[in-house]
């Protein structure tokens, strides 16, 4: 499955992933899945906002257990990160048959759409469009880079677009939805062990900075008479560092707009993103509105004005509580096996965590040896991606088996 896989939107150049939202590469991904699913006798579904679905077992009698990831990529993403946890899935129902298992509860392998929010500037959308979380009216305003609507990207894929929207009757079946996943950090390196339980998400969100100032000829303009927005841009960079270093989080500006966006022009429009996360609600918000105090401090000093805007936002995400434990006692030392189980929290969201407010969820980690992610050089080796199909097998026999 996963040499298959592989070569799925993978870049020449850069080596990393480009596998978008309703692009060509998003639907080699989704001819993949179904092949999986039908291969192994599975009913593929399509739901209405463009999730797969590959059901063992009726879907409609109720109390289903569900795992699975997402397919799509960040732009140079890693090969793990989503694909993971869907190859893992298909493995562990391997796993299981080859066990004998009895399920006594529908099981289903999901592949959720747009996860990374790559093309669209917004994360888990097939999941939120599910749970209610985002509207069909939200998600028809949304526009990629070039201005294509998200409505005109399903249609042009042959979804119907019209569809979209929140399906409770769907999420009304699902038991318990699993979650694996690689590991976004070096937690699990650093303790030696090679797959952790979550227990939760931080808080995060995505804030726009738009710095206006006057654009002018670079060669000519006085330093005194400029009001360069880069400059305000670029300080507000180094006070999000430190805010974050201060207070225990993280902050970054990962991607940035300019205009004109010419070598020889000031610019007059510096627009910036910051990604902040933290452990806590009460700190991410002091992490945020230290950098937003210090850029309006920045952007009066240069005759600059700023706009922020919140773009998204998730609160804490604490996994339920019942299911995690019980997924604990499923791996935990009382059985035959040297496999322990750390419990660890997360700075990135997941389905999963769009997902916990409707239908109890849990996630496992497989370990990420070098910590790296949304990059070609993510990385999890065999024996470890192995070690979490066996946790992930054993989880599902637990929860859908006698």
């Amino acid at each position: 499955m996963w040499r298959q896989l592989a070569p799925v939107g993978r870049h020449p150049g850069s080596g990393g992933y480009r596998r978008f939202a309703w692009t060509g590469a998003d639907a080699d991904c989704r001819a993949w899945f179904r092949e999986q699913a039908e291969a192994r006798g599975l009913v593929h579904e399509l739901d209405r906002n463009g999730n797969q679905w590959a059901w063992l077992g009726d879907p409609t009698a109720g109390d289903a257990v569900v795992t699975g990831s997402h397919l799509d990529s960040v732009p140079d993403g890693g090969a793990f990160d989503g694909p993971l946890g869907v190859v893992s899935s298909f493995a562990a129902l391997d796993e299981l048959r080859g066990r004998n298992a009895r399920f006594t509860r529908p099981l289903a392998i999901v592949n959720f759409g747009d996860e990374e929010g790559a093309r669209f500037g917004l994360a888990c959308v097939g999941s939120r469009l599910a749970a209610g979380e985002l509207t069909a009216e939200q998600a028809h305003r949304l526009r990629d880079a070039d201005g294509t609507s998200l409505p005109q990207a399903m249609e042009a894929a042959g979804h119907d677009p019209d569809a979209i929207g929140a399906d409770p009757e769907r999420l009304a079946r699902i038991g318990a939805f699993v979650e694996l996943h690689v590991e976004q950090g070096r937690a699990l390196d650093l303790t030696g062990d090679r797959v952790g339980i979550a227990s939760a998400i931080w808080p995060h969100g995505r804030w726009r900075f738009d710095f206006r100032g006057e654009a002018n000829h670079a060669g000519t303009t006085r330093l005194v008479d400029r009001r360069d927005p880069m400059l305000s841009y670029a300080q507000t960079v180094l006070a999000a560092r430190r805010e974050a270093q201060l207070a225990g989080a993280v902050a970054t500006f990962g991607k940035i707009s300019v205009e004109p966006n010419g070598v020889n022009a000031i610019p007059s429009l510096v627009r910036g993103w910051l990604d902040s996360r933290a452990a806590d609600q009460t700190t991410l918000d002091t992490v945020v509105h230290g950098v937003e105090k210090a850029a309006r401090e920045y952007a009066d000093a240069h005759g600059v004005h700023l706009d922020v805007v919140r773009e998204s936002f998730t609160p804490v995400v604490e996994f339920e509580h019942a299911l995690r434990d019980e997924i604990a006692r499923i791996l935990g030392r009382e059985k035959d096996t040297d496999l322990r189980i750390p419990v660890l929290g997360t700075g990135a969201g997941h389905d999963a965590g769009i997902l916990s407010a409707t239908i109890p969820t849990a996630m496992l980690f497989v370990r990420n040896p070098t910590g790296v992610s949304h990059s070609p050089a993510e990385y999890a080796a065999e024996d470890d991606c192995v070690a979490g199909v066996t946790a992930l097998a054993d989880v599902l026999e637990g929860l859908a088996c006698k």
